[in-house]
């Protein structure tokens, strides 16, 4: 996501958060980006995967008045996600495991997909 107000023309990359947590994008904080600009750090990448690949712990389902999409693919919910503790953001079990994929081979960082405790 964008800070709110920026000037787009003049964005610096502490201009640009997390959507999940909100924290600035700095050169030592990876991101993996989504449709429309949407962000997730990889600290909360790492607690999405735990949370939903190794503990299997999924958010609660949407109301019935209401659908919830995936910040980062914009598509309807349907599968396990993760829910952002502080924000109405969620991301889905594809997106999770996608930028797992994503920032586990970018090799300007050392993050791996978490794996199950021994």
């Amino acid at each position: 996501m964008q800070r709110p107000g920026i000037n787009p023309e003049h964005a610096e990359m502490s201009d640009f958060l997390c959507d999940f947590c909100r924290q600035e994008w700095t050169a030592a904080i990876p991101m993996v980006e989504g449709h429309r600009g949407s962000l997730i750090c990889a600290s909360c990448l790492t607690i999405a995967y735990t949370d939903v690949f190794l503990l299997n712990l999924d958010a609660a389902p949407a109301p019935a008045t209401a659908t919830s999409t995936c910040t980062l693919c914009l598509q309807d919910i349907s599968t396990p996600s993760w829910k952002s503790p502080d924000h109405a953001c969620f991301i889905c079990k594809k997106c999770i495991n996608h930028a797992a994929s994503v920032l586990a081979k970018d090799p300007d960082f050392n993050w791996k997909k978490p794996s199950p405790a021994k």
